[in-house]
């Protein structure tokens, strides 16, 4: 199915995430986490497109993906990156770079896109967006377009945060480097290069990370003045499978050289995203790189950055298996247990104490997670922890 949606925004309030099913968590295994529970579950077609947009998709060639033809006659929404939550039921999400790399997605238009689950219809509205663009010259290197909209040959957006004031703070993987736009998505400074790591896509050079691998999660403290990014590769030099943590100082515009390291399960997995839970703790997805039958793990973490066994690295405690969440009443037509097998789930945010919103980037039209050979839809879940988060208030009061 082909879908096109209205272009102008209108903001709606969404009643459903206020009132989630309430099953309860089914039991673990003995001395095993106890199990996750999805509460509502909405999808957005893959084959979503902005109406009356620019066509997109022409370095993909002409062959069928998953049973789509490319290129495409206006710009797909998809690629879900980052999340934010807004005080009405909304969330803005940013899509990423395209379709994977500098070389095919130069017409592929950076944007944020206004969405809005609707749990009672299992479905997901777009209500509009904003492209960004750099009039005022702040990228440093030569753009794709003379008009300064980016695209995703020139930078790779995977990660997203909002200040007090509104504007949006975004982390890249070709620098990496942190960008500030504002409300308009118009950028507001140079971006800021992490000191001492460069992807190979950075025109500096001398990389020691690999492609692809940069913020992968950044999020707001609970006060609202530093950020924490997320490497999503290990540093040359590093121990392998280590992550770093890299704090920011929002005042100062730079990056404080304070540092955590996130120890991943294994050297070949990866993290799809971070939130704040408290001054000290994060949510972070951690996932194989396999979908569907093949993927084996697909988890939130919750870290704690004051590492009370001192080994020298974040604690972390699972708090939802991705691929075992309990689904007793079988919501959106799916078994019990749930699973959410995509090769990249890049979102996560909180929604009250004990309910964190999941959504997966569908990479399209590429991924088949959830059927072979038909490409993923964007899905948007809810899932009750088994246990409260004791968050910091301003993290669940923020909008």
């Amino acid at each position: 199915m082909r879908r096109t949606l209205a272009a102008g925004l209108t903001l709606l309030t969404v009643t459903a995430l206020a009132t989630p099913t309430t099953a309860a968590p089914a039991a673990a295994p003995p001395g095993g986490p106890k199990q996750a529970t999805l509460t509502n579950f909405a999808s957005l077609p893959a084959e979503t497109y902005l109406p009356g947009s620019e066509p997109s998709g022409a370095a993909l060639g002409t062959s069928p993906i998953n049973g789509i033809t490319p290129p495409f006659a206006d710009q797909p929404i998809q690629g879900f990156s980052g999340l934010v939550r807004n005080s009405d039921g909304t969330f803005d999400a940013i899509s990423d770079n395209g379709y994977g790399t500098k070389a095919n997605s130069a017409d592929f238009l950076l944007r944020i896109h206004r969405i809005a689950p609707d749990f009672a219809k299992n479905t997901v509205d777009v209500l509009g967006g904003i492209t960004l663009t750099d009039p005022n010259g702040h990228i440093p290197f030569p753009l794709t377009r003379p008009d300064r909209v980016i695209t995703g040959a020139d930078i790779d957006i995977e990660s997203v945060t909002r200040g007090a004031d509104g504007t949006y703070w975004m982390g890249d993987e070709f620098g990496p480097y942190l960008l500030h736009f504002d409300r308009a998505g118009r950028l507001m400074a140079p971006p800021v290069p992490l000191p001492g790591v460069r992807a190979p896509e950075n025109p500096a050079g001398n990389p020691n990370i690999g492609g692809s691998k940069g913020f992968e999660g950044i999020t707001l403290s609970p006060d609202g003045k530093t950020i924490n990014a997320l490497l999503e590769g290990t540093v040359a030099g590093d121990t392998p499978g280590t992550l770093r943590l890299n704090e920011f100082d929002i005042a100062s515009n730079s990056f404080t050289g304070t540092t955590w390291h996130y120890q991943l399960e294994s050297p070949n997995f990866a993290i799809g995203d971070a939130i704040a839970v408290d001054r000290n703790r994060l949510l972070i997805i951690e996932r194989d790189s396999a979908q569907g039958v093949d993927a084996i793990v697909k988890r939130v973490y919750l870290a704690d950055k004051r590492d009370k066994d001192s080994d020298g690295k974040l604690d972390k405690t699972m708090v939802a298996d991705l691929l075992n969440l309990a689904n007793p009443k079988h919501i959106g037509g799916h078994a019990d247990p749930f699973k959410f097998p995509f090769v990249t789930i890049e979102d996560v945010t909180i929604i009250d104490d004990r309910t964190i919103a999941v959504l997966n980037d569908n990479n399209f039209p590429s991924s088949s997670g959830r059927t072979p050979g038909k490409p993923d839809d964007n899905e948007f879940i809810t899932i009750r922890l088994a246990e409260n988060l004791h968050a910091d208030p301003r993290v669940l009061r923020r909008r």
